[in-house]
């Protein structure tokens, strides 16, 4: 055979070599796309497997029980996508490959992050720190151009992190302990579209901290504890949601859920809205928690008959219907958003101007065709119904 007439040694390196490629992908991981994806999650692994090859482009290390990464990820140059949440790390790994587009570390014991351990990634697009112990974060100015989203939600920041990277467009530091943002902070975000700051202890922010953000669309403020009583802190800030052309989810001190320039409405009549909390990268730790319902908004206009504006809100809900000029928060890289659906349990609030003049024909007309309509609707109409037969 072929075999036969090699000299022994190469037969022998031959069979090494082969053995060698065959063994690209650990026994206890899977491998994608010729061996360059490995998935190593849940494997109850506590150090880096052996045999991953060298020119992997994406590894998921997952929900193990890895605590030392330091310098053991720096040969896989053409590594883009690393995944190492829900482990044990006490710090972000060392010497990891610059060549990085995307790093997840959520859910670990991180409770800082040195300036040099992202002063050299230039090529970093999304960074997802959530679920940590982190109070304190250093960024270098000039660092991190590439970078679009930053995930730092669910941690136990005080004070909104200076120099963050100037070309972010999504910032989450919602689920922390804020109180609040030092002048400045934020004039370097021309970019910033998406800002959530929800869950956050702020009593009072002075609205000019915001006024540098330029190209901002969206920014969430619910679930503060805001010192409503304190009209000369909290002015500053409801002038800027007056005037600022991004959509305000919560605003302070105010009966509406959402305002600013992008919800305000200059044709009358109806108007539907459908919102929900758009965390931004889903948590396994936290996610027993539910999010934000969704809330839909129906404004009657007086010049709608009430049959026919019943038979508006029944479409409305089932059309799911979106404002004009809304924009969903968008996703970057692997982030996600929670889809922008309306569920049974919609909360749904309902303001009539008409119903005074609204005859007793027509209410009981009304309450004959509420077994008709929607299950999304029969909040809204047993509102209605009540408020007609009380004016009768």
């Amino acid at each position: 055979s072929y075999f036969e007439l090699m000299p022994a040694g190469m037969v022998l390196l031959l069979l090494l070599f082969g053995a060698r490629v065959l063994a690209v992908c650990p026994p206890m991981c899977s491998c994608f796309r010729g061996h360059r994806e490995a998935d190593c999650s849940g494997r109850g692994l506590a150090q880096l497997p052996d045999s991953l090859q060298h020119n992997i482009r994406t590894l998921n290390l997952s929900h193990n029980r890895l605590r030392d990464l330091d310098s053991r990820l720096s040969h896989f140059a053409h590594l883009r996508t690393l995944d190492v949440s829900h482990n044990q790390l006490v710090h972000l790994p060392t010497g990891l490959p610059r060549a990085l587009w995307h790093i997840r570390a959520s859910g670990n014991r991180l409770q800082y992050l040195e300036k040099n351990d992202t002063a050299y990634h230039w090529n970093l697009q999304t960074l997802d720190l959530s679920s940590n112990e982190l109070e304190r974060v250093v960024f270098i100015n000039n660092t991190l151009p590439g970078l679009l989203a930053l995930n730092l939600s669910h941690n136990k920041f005080w004070t909104v992190p200076t120099n963050m990277p100037s070309n972010l467009e999504t910032v989450d530091l919602s689920h922390n302990f804020l109180v609040q943002v030092l002048p400045g902070s934020l004039d370097r975000l021309s970019r910033l579209t998406h800002f959530y700051l929800h869950s956050n202890r702020f009593l009072a922010v002075d609205g000019q901290v915001f006024s540098r953000l330029e190209s901002l669309r969206l920014i969430t403020l619910y679930d503060n504890p805001w010192a409503c009583e304190d009209e000369e802190n909290m002015s500053s800030l409801q002038a800027w949601m007056e005037s600022s052309s991004a959509q305000v989810q919560g605003c302070p001190c105010s009966t509406r859920h959402v305002c600013g320039e992008a919800h305000r409405s200059g044709t009358g009549g109806w108007h539907f809205a459908l919102y929900t909390e758009p965390p931004l990268g889903a948590d396994a730790r936290h996610a027993s928690r539910p999010p934000m319902q969704a809330v839909t908004s129906v404004q009657l206009s007086k010049s709608v008959p009430l049959d026919s504006a019943l038979n508006r809100s029944d479409e409305g809900a089932m059309g799911h219907t979106s404002p004009a000029g809304y924009e969903p928060a968008s996703s970057l890289g692997p982030l996600t958003s929670t889809p922008h659906s309306v569920s049974p349990q919609t909360s749904t609030t309902v303001r009539i101007r008409s119903a005074k003049k609204a005859k007793p024909g027509a209410a009981r007309s009304t309450c004959q065709r509420l077994g008709s309509l929607a299950p999304q609707t029969l909040a809204a109409n047993l509102i209605l119904a009540a408020t007609v037969l009380r004016n009768v």
